[in-house]
């Protein structure tokens, strides 16, 4: 019984270790009992969660870890930085059993704000009761340290352990030192720098720690601004500086970029059969709580309605008692002392964005694992988006496309393939010979092989297509429809696809008159279309090109008296080809047809 629960373990993880996706995120594994034992960040979350499942996996810790993992959840983000930051936050918020979580949180790194006449900032593992304030500890000291190299950029702090009273600096007890020199520091030392301007400073430095580096844009941009306005621009190109590095900080670490605090978002992506919801919690300004989950639909509920009832599971469940809920559009729910906010821009812009990035991700895996499952669902799901982009009245289960090939109207051919439930129904492909059409001309030539295609059908009573697909553009639909519509009487939709000058499938037209439908290059359902295009040029132009090899062999032989087909068989098994014949003496062509029949195809060739 155990082993078969094993199994089944086993596959499930897999169907979650191949849909996840390939960008950057956290990662989560949960035992048999719900409980989260190890959280991780990612570059490429697939790679990185496939490399635990390797057979090859030689730590026996990693062995042990592996054999507990019961279920897998995963946050996807922006950034790596963003991975890297909300890590550090997940990790102290559940500790993990196999995280590397030492159990005093004083033995990770904070940065301190000393308390002095002229503090300080700098990183400490250890934690002094002496009025200097802390912030962290940080997890992860990558995250740690770029807050203090923004910080170093931004403001010229003084990073020595001098005794900086008023008294000491008055008196002249010291000198300068190499980091004044370098423009590190400006000397608050010797008096150069006052003390209500190095406060300023640590201010803002005290903001970016708490997360707060909105409120110092603003006031630097205003700032920047009212300098240029008095055309002191050296110092307002100074605070631009300072501007665009604290921008590109903020944009590098969304996920903490503001003091937000206490607040829960929901999104939610819907398809014909279910629901998917995610939500995030938010304290001070960090994730410490995601989670996607699914509802089946009964009733054909709204979205509004399944999202109501989405917030009210996540919040009992995790018994939040947030003050605001982000929602991605409006619902007609009041909840005592919550505030209900859509937002437009800014970071709970970001946050709402986050949330919708992570339903739509779970929405795709819980559509390939069910396709994986179920192969003829994909299909119909692309057929289906066929149907609705035309507005057909069925699925385009039955499809049949056409092409022409020539050179100069010589050789003049074309070529019907068929797809039927998405795929090439190879025993259905037919080749045409154009009969009654002289020189090159590719709407006659496609309106012959219509002709004869369907005429012959209806004869024969056998199946007609749902759709009908041209290997060009308006012009060849609308001959076609000729054909179809005008002398068959056949009601069958007609579709064009276009190529661009690389001779891709660049655009689809339907309808009359024909009118471009919007099919995003690169998804399954173009992929299609794009596949019966290269499949029905391929194969007009493989019969077009031997059709031709054997015209040019046939009116190089055939002309010459006494060579019948027996012969000219003969002479090309031995020779190969007609330029060989040509090369070879009369005797050795004797050998095979006779001295008669040699000189005379000496002389022809």
């Amino acid at each position: 019984m155990e082993e078969k629960e094993g199994i089944k373990t086993n596959e499930y993880l897999r169907g979650i270790v191949l849909n996840l996706p390939e960008g950057p995120g956290i990662y989560q594994y949960l035992n048999s009992e719900g409980t989260i034992i190890y959280v991780g960040k990612a570059k490429n979350l697939k790679r990185r969660v496939s490399s635990y499942f390797n057979k090859d996996q030689h730590s026996a810790k990693t062995r042990i870890l592996v054999s507990k993992i019961a279920d897998i959840r995963y946050i996807v983000v922006n950034t790596e930085e963003d991975a890297l930051l909300l890590e550090n936050n997940l990790i102290k918020k559940y500790k993990p059993r196999y995280n590397v979580l030492l159990k005093d949180d004083k033995s990770y790194p904070s940065i301190c704000v000393s308390n002095e006449y002229f503090p300080r900032v700098f990183k400490t593992r250890n934690i002094v009761r002496n009025g200097s304030t802390y912030y962290g500890p940080y997890s992860h000291v990558p995250s740690m340290h770029a807050v203090l190299d923004l910080i170093k950029k931004l403001y010229p702090l003084r990073t020595c352990r001098l005794a900086l009273t008023p008294e000491n600096i008055r008196e002249g007890k010291f000198n300068v030192c190499l980091e004044y020199h370098i423009k590190n520091c400006k000397g608050p030392c010797i008096g150069l720098q006052s003390h209500e301007e190095y406060m300023q400073n640590i201010a803002e430095v005290k903001e970016i720690l708490r997360g707060n580096t909105q409120t110092i844009c603003t006031a630097l941009l205003k700032e920047m601004q009212d300098l240029a306005a008095e055309l002191r621009f050296e110092e307002a190109q100074k605070l631009k500086e300072k501007f665009e590095l604290i921008e590109n900080y903020r944009s590098k670490s969304e996920v903490v970029s503001s003091i937000l605090h206490n607040i829960d978002v929901f999104s939610i992506e819907t398809d014909e059969n279910a629901a998917y919801i995610n939500y995030l919690h938010i304290t001070n300004g960090c994730i410490n709580q995601a989670f996607t989950f699914e509802y089946k639909k009964r009733l054909n509920e709204t979205k509004e309605e399944l999202l109501e009832l989405g917030i009210i599971e996540m919040r009992e469940r995790y018994k939040s008692l947030s003050k605001e809920i982000i929602i991605p559009f409006e619902l007609d729910m009041e909840m005592n002392g919550v505030v209900f906010t859509i937002p437009q821009r800014g970071d709970k812009k970001h946050l709402l964005e986050l949330s919708i990035l992570n339903v739509k991700q779970y929405k795709v895996d819980r559509l390939k694992q069910a396709e994986k499952l179920n192969p003829e669902q994909r299909t119909t799901r692309i057929l289906k988006e066929i149907q609705e982009q035309l507005h057909m009245d069925r699925l385009p289960m039955h499809i049949e496309c056409f092409d022409n090939s020539n050179i100069q109207g010589s050789d003049a051919v074309a070529a019907c393939v068929v797809f039927k439930k998405g795929k090439p129904s190879k025993n259905d492909y037919r080749k045409y010979i154009i009969k009654t059409v002289v020189g090159p001309d590719d709407y006659a030539s496609m309106q012959e092989v219509v002709r004869r295609r369907y005429t012959r059908i209806i004869e024969e009573q056998g199946e007609l297509p749902d759709l009908i697909l041209t290997d060009g553009g308006k012009g060849q639909m609308e001959v076609v429809r000729q054909v179809i519509e005008d002398e068959l009487k056949l009601t069958i939709p007609i579709a064009g696809l276009a190529k661009n000058n690389r001779h891709r499938t660049s655009e689809v037209l339907y309808g009359f008159p024909p009118m471009i439908v919007g099919i995003k290059q690169g998804t399954p359902l173009f992929h299609l279309l794009e596949n019966i295009q290269d499949e029905v040029h391929r194969f007009a132009i493989t019969f077009h090109r031997d059709k031709r090899s054997k015209s040019q062999v046939a009116s190089a032989l055939d002309q010459i008296k006494g060579i019948g087909e027996k012969r000219k068989t003969a002479l090309l098994k031995k020779f190969k080809s007609v330029n060989r014949i040509k090369q070879a003496t009369v005797e050795e062509i004797a050998e095979v047809v006779g001295m008669a029949a040699a000189q005379s195809i000496k002389e022809s060739l």
